[in-house]
């Protein structure tokens, strides 16, 4: 009908920030290579109204309303509904071959806002994310949330000389803590959201938080600390996934969710998802391969784990790109 619509459960009729903010690097690319600008001034366009707009306390509220240009909900998660926003600031810096000046200073400053509201250490030494309410904290993390130690590790790069250092041991803090949500579990693999309040420490407390459905967030986060770090513990990490995989996700046909990994019966939830192909064993196969596979200086996955090659500043030649 050519009509927009929005999700009804969407706070207010807003538009979601993880996805009106998550064209960019495919929207660009498209320009590029039909030679239409059109795309990517869209994308463009988009960045500049979040540019115009005040943030609390420097943060993106996950909900924007798209009659009046004003944020819905002050929510602000770096999992789910937020996400790949942050991520494609950064990605589109990288593949843009370090030119987009925009996108690089938008994602420091979020990552500073970050740092300062969200991020907190558990009285047991464990690094998480967040989520923030109106100013409130809830001391949740999801299992979405867990690619930002990736993306922060990544963004080390551009980082000034003596933050470089901190980016990655911001990544390294997080990946641990990912870690030990699935290490906590009877599975060992990490439910969909866990806390820190109420006395317990990266687990979940909720039923309907206890479910694992293959999804990539944590392996992906250990794919990029292994290519930047080649610490050994990363691989054994995700060597211990793939091991609780096969034992307790593996059934005829394929492999399925589990409703609860902190029990000792397996109750599947017979789905596969589609991202643990694209995403999950794509991230296992990286994690174990040489850095010369789709290398990190050519390459940019976006947020369902496809490559696109950075776009050279004098890419005369598109095949130079793909080498």
């Amino acid at each position: 009908s050519g009509i927009g619509r929005n999700w009804p459960w969407a706070s207010g009729g807003s538009s979601i920030l993880a996805e009106f903010g998550t064209l960019h690097l495919e929207f660009v690319h498209l320009s590029h290579l039909s030679g239409n600008p059109v795309f990517a001034e869209k994308v463009m366009n988009i960045r500049k109204v979040l540019n115009r707009l005040d943030k609390p306390e420097g943060l993106y509220p996950n909900y924007l309303n798209p009659s009046s240009g004003q944020w819905g909900q002050h929510h602000v998660s770096i999992g789910g509904l937020g996400d790949s926003f942050y991520e494609y600031l950064l990605k589109a810096w990288l593949m843009s071959d370090k030119t987009d000046e925009d996108g690089k200073k938008m994602y420091y400053d979020a990552v500073q806002a970050i740092e300062t509201h969200l991020i907190r250490k558990s009285s047991g030494g464990l690094t998480y994310i967040a989520e923030w309410k109106g100013g409130l904290l809830e001391h949740k993390m999801g299992h979405l949330t867990c690619f930002a130690g990736g993306m922060f590790a990544l963004g080390a790069d551009g980082a000034p000389s003596d933050k470089t250092g901190h980016h990655i041991e911001l990544g390294a803090e997080i990946a641990r803590t990912c870690h030990e949500s699935y290490d906590r579990t009877r599975m060992k693999l990490g439910p969909e959201a866990f806390r820190f309040d109420g006395g317990v420490e990266a687990i979940a407390t909720r039923q309907n938080e206890k479910y694992y459905i293959l999804r990539p967030e944590v392996i992906e986060t250990y794919m990029y600390m292994w290519r930047l770090t080649h610490d050994p513990k990363y691989r054994q990490w995700g060597w211990e996934a793939v091991e609780a995989l096969e034992k307790h996700c593996r059934v005829d046909g394929g492999y399925s969710g589990i409703r609860d990994v902190y029990t000792n019966h397996e109750s599947h939830d017979d789905v596969q998802q589609s991202f643990f192909l694209s995403e999950t064993l794509k991230y296992l196969y990286l994690l174990f391969s040489e850095d010369d596979l789709l290398p990190f200086e050519h390459w940019v996955f976006n947020t369902e784990a496809h490559p696109l090659p950075v776009l050279r500043k004098d890419d005369g030649n598109k095949e130079e790109n793909q080498k």
